[in-house]
């Protein structure tokens, strides 16, 4: 069976500051999953949604995510040594959005903490216990570089997607 190209059309654009909602649409082509990233601050947890995440390396052991410079979120996890990134399930829909809506929005709620005192939520996918290993300039973003100090991974469940802006599931057949 040969590789089938679609007829569909094609829209070919140069990036630049006065189409950056199609780049942005451009991007949304791509699925990913949806994580929730928590650290801790004097004030209490503080959490934001983040589907820009990524392996790095097994050995050692390390992941990326990259966090918008303009969110008013952005120095807590600039400054956080430790944090934990959570690959959400589809059960977690309700979850992604109250953080989505609120830094603040896990306040309340009986989170356990791993050995650096990071709020930690149960339930996920997975989840990536970091120390910062670096925070590199990218563009409106940073890219934080984490050494993963432990994993947990549930062994079944769907996965929250995002895509073309809207969230959905992913499951294994």
């Amino acid at each position: 069976m040969g590789l089938q190209m679609s007829k569909q059309t094609q829209r070919a654009f140069v990036p630049d500051e006065s189409n950056t909602r199609l780049l942005r649409d451009a991007f949304g082509r791509f699925a990913t999953g949806v994580t929730i990233v928590t650290a801790q601050t004097p004030e209490g947890v503080v959490a934001i949604t983040a589907s820009s995440f990524s392996s790095v390396s097994l050995t050692p052991a390390m992941v990326l995510w990259s966090p918008d410079r303009n969110s008013r979120r952005f120095p807590y996890f600039e400054r956080a040594e430790h944090y934990a990134i959570h690959v959400l399930a589809a059960d977690q829909e309700d979850l992604c959005f109250k953080v989505a809506k609120d830094a603040g929005g896990l306040r309340g709620l009986d989170l356990g903490q791993n050995a650096e005192g990071v709020p930690v939520l149960e339930g996920c996918l997975a989840r990536f216990e970091c120390t910062r290993r670096a925070v590199y300039d990218g563009g409106d973003h940073a890219i934080v570089l984490g050494v993963v100090n432990r994993a947990e991974m549930r062994e079944e469940g769907e996965a929250l997607a995002f895509f073309k802006g809207q969230l959905g599931r992913i499951c294994a057949h």
